[in-house]
């Protein structure tokens, strides 16, 4: 298969242990109906066979690219050598364990450049680890400001899509969690984020590790770290963000959260 030189979205993805999902994950990738992407994964230091999977798919696919860290560094640290490593204009997240709607990049692409937006989102269903349907709907406010993206995480990190001629080069701090919300303020000063009102994605919830296995009480810690070290807040403002960032998470479930 022929690439060109550059690809238009470069897709970043971290990876750690997820070899049972990571096959379902490239396939859904591959089944896009726009083709010209490049799928930078980087291996954190992963026990399972998770290389070995993704270098099965990497003998037919040159698109595919394996990058590998030397020591564990954690989902910040190997979103940021992805970024770095990215050729694409256009540049998308998507975790080992989630998958793709066929048509997400295509309907996402032709949102953006028609409405002239440089950041984007769409909603995604939640589906089981095994991967059956929860009937959950996620979506989110229709525009985010700078001012409405420091109110909560609203964005589903396997929807996002940013415009990187426009925004520029991205990387965070390294922070163990929340690194995605991190992303979302960065770039949220650069350009307001708009909502593709449609099901794009699946998010695989309650995995053995994964952010929605934890308990509110430590993804509460998490988000206080965060303002701290990302964002660079005094220990009360980030109290008084965190605070807000709980309102919030209660409307988005009240508000966003479909059955």
């Amino acid at each position: 298969m022929r690439i060109q030189e550059p690809p238009v979205v470069s897709i970043i993805t971290p990876n750690h242990n997820c070899a049972q999902f990571i096959g379902e994950m490239i396939c859904s990738v591959q089944a896009q109906t726009c083709q010209d992407w490049e799928l930078i994964i980087v291996d954190d230091c992963s026990t399972d066979e998770s290389c070995e999977v993704v270098r099965s798919y990497m003998k037919s696919d040159p698109r595919i690219r394996l990058l590998q860290n030397s020591r564990n560094s954690g989902a910040a640290e190997s979103r940021n050598l992805a970024l770095r490593e990215a050729r694409g204009c256009w540049i998308a997240f998507l975790d080992s364990d989630d998958l793709w709607h066929p048509e997400k990049l295509e309907k996402q692409l032709r949102f953006m450049k028609e409405g002239g937006f440089a950041f984007s989102y769409t909603q995604y269903e939640e589906i089981s680890e095994s991967g059956e349907s929860t009937g959950i709907i996620v979506s989110g406010p229709c525009h985010i400001t700078k001012w409405g993206m420091l109110g909560f995480c609203w964005l589903g990190c396997l929807t996002v899509m940013y415009d990187k001629k426009k925004l520029g080069g991205l990387q965070i701090a390294d922070i163990k969690k929340n690194n995605d919300y991190a992303m979302w303020l960065n770039l949220s000063r650069k350009a307001d984020c708009y909502l593709l009102p449609e099901v794009l994605a699946k998010y695989r919830r309650g995995r053995s590790g994964s952010i929605s296995s934890h308990s509110k009480i430590t993804m509460t810690i998490w988000h206080y770290k965060m303002w701290r070290k990302a964002e660079g807040k005094s220990p009360f403002m980030a109290f008084l963000h965190t605070l807000l960032n709980l309102a919030c998470g209660v409307l988005k479930k009240n508000y966003y959260v479909k059955r």
